[in-house]
């Protein structure tokens, strides 16, 4: 029998550096941002500056450096998407992205907690800008996708939000109805917490949704998931997700969670297609993972209601469940004012806003059905 090979064990206080050499490779797939990420990791990555700082800020002033007082880059990156700069000092070294959606963030290494700190308070100071008012006719809203490099990250975007009651009447009268009733909900400890959307593409849903994050904005924040698919496919993402975007204090208001076009999540045959996808949802709404934030979901989807699954759609589970469907003809008729010409099954918004417009809208057969429907 062999003798056991003794393991060595570094000692805590030997610098991995010495152990794990760090060698950057760059080739003609590189561009000139990562070059300033590059830079900007040596000094961390080789131990002369050990201590990272970060700091990102969803709108910065167009005018905010991100510099401290006296630093000049040494580094800059810009384009169409982002600008990147890299700037050093006695100590530090410091690291500034800002995206074109108007926010950024900030990194800085130094020889010390205090005074990466210390730089990053500088270089940051004053540079955010007044978030946008839902009285000026829009909106900010969160957005989340999953990196393959930094996992769940939100970013936010301003985004146009009319007021409910300049496009009520874009709505028919059963549906504009029920829309009251969710424009006017607040959250109360037994209500529901998903709302589903359902409609043909072109009746409105997402101008709806829209109006809806201006109505609710003093007290819910609405953030968008664009790969819904991969939220709860991945538990990891799904908790970055729900905790939010690491903000150290609690303002009281409630996030609404939107998820597009979500179909193949809660259609009937969920279950067996989606896998533990479908429970993940449903704690999310009403098992112990939802009832611990103040966490809501909407969803939209093309599917007709009655295909849901029934776990999705009972009452006390949803908070609301709006059918959006195309104006019947005498409304349809109405809007348009004489503009133009309106079948016998009426016609959706973007039917209308393209007769109205001169444009020729895409024919379609329109199955009989309701105009809307809605219980909360």
């Amino acid at each position: 029998m062999s003798t056991p090979r003794e393991l060595t064990v570094p000692s805590a206080s030997v610098d991995p550096v010495r152990t794990l050499p760090i060698v950057v490779h760059m080739d003609d797939a590189d561009t000139t941002y990562d070059v300033v990420d590059a830079l900007s990791l040596t000094p961390f990555a080789d131990g002369a500056q050990p201590w990272a700082r970060t700091a990102r800020l969803d709108h910065i002033r167009p005018d905010a450096s991100l510099l401290p007082p006296g630093a000049v880059p040494v580094r800059q990156a810009a384009g169409d998407r982002r600008e990147a700069l890299l700037a050093t000092g006695e100590g530090w070294t410091l690291r500034a992205v800002r995206w074109r959606g108007g926010g950024g963030e900030v990194t800085v290494t130094a020889i010390s907690d205090e005074l990466a700190r210390s730089v990053l308070a500088s270089a940051t100071s004053d540079a955010a800008s007044t978030p946008v008012d839902a009285e000026d006719g829009a909106v900010d809203l969160g957005f989340w996708y999953h990196s393959a490099r930094r996992g769940g990250y939100r970013t936010v975007r301003s985004v146009d939000a009319p007021s409910w009651l300049d496009i009520r009447a874009n709505y028919a009268g059963t549906v504009a109805a029920a829309l009251d009733r969710v424009m006017a909900f607040r959250p109360g400890p037994t209500t529901g917490r998903l709302m589903l959307m359902h409609g043909e593409p072109g009746t409105g849903k997402t101008t709806a949704l829209r109006s809806l994050a201006r109505q609710w904005h003093d007290w819910c924040q609405v953030d968008c998931v664009l790969d819904p698919e991969h939220l709860f496919a991945d538990p990891g993402y799904l908790m970055d997700v729900v905790l939010g975007d690491g903000e150290e204090e609690d303002d009281g208001r409630w996030r609404l969670l939107l998820l597009e076009d979500c179909d193949e999540l809660i259609r009937g045959d969920a279950k067996r297609t989606s896998g533990q996808a479908l429970a993940r949802l449903l704690n999310l709404t009403d098992g112990l993972l939802g009832q611990s934030r103040r966490v809501l979901v909407a969803i939209t989807t093309n599917e007709d209601l009655s295909r849901l699954h029934p776990a999705v759609t009972r009452p006390g589970r949803c908070l609301a469940r709006v059918e959006i469907g195309a104006l019947p003809r005498e409304e349809a008729t109405r809007w348009l004012g004489g503009a133009g010409e309106v079948g016998p099954d009426g016609a959706t918004l973007a039917e209308l806003f393209a007769l109205r417009d001169g444009a020729d809208p895409v024919g379609v057969t329109r199955a009989a059905r309701p105009a809307g429907g809605f219980y909360l």
